[in-house]
């Protein structure tokens, strides 16, 4: 008898809903990747993504622990000499609220063209309002 080895064709993907509402950012993004990796299926396979898609709401109520909003920095660099950006967390959450969940998420998935194609399976909003009641989400609670 061999290792099972999920197929490309054999996947079945669900969608999960995450209230973020009042959730440490660090726990929520664990829960999310571990997610969005397919770690959470008895048919995970290493090399295959085999993950579900993650609806992330209320990002703009995500807490950070600690001081870290006046000390965590996100940095961008223009391409130019001198152009190195930072933000800090706190206005990057008045911003773009959704922007320091994805990062939080995207630090924690392989960085190869399989964490990039798992990433695409993320949908960040900053509002309780999603458009994706179609799909019929499934709720967990951190």
């Amino acid at each position: 008898m061999g290792t099972f080895q999920a197929k490309k064709g054999e996947i079945e993907r669900e969608w999960v809903l995450i209230d973020a509402k009042d959730a440490v950012l660090g726990k929520l993004a664990v829960k999310a990747a571990s997610i969005l990796r397919g770690k959470t299926k008895p048919e995970f396979t290493m090399h295959s993504d085999v993950g579900d898609f993650v609806i992330i709401i209320n990002a703009d109520k995500v807490r950070l622990t600690g001081n870290k909003q006046d000390q965590k920095r996100y940095y961008r660099h223009s391409g130019y000499m001198g152009g190195l950006k930072s933000t800090t967390a706190r206005e990057l959450l008045q911003k773009k609220p959704e922007d320091v969940v994805k990062h939080a998420v995207r630090g924690m998935l392989p960085k190869n063209n399989l964490g990039r194609a798992m990433f695409k399976k993320l949908k960040v909003y900053a509002g309780a309002e999603h458009p994706h009641e179609a799909q019929k989400p499934r709720q967990i609670t951190l």
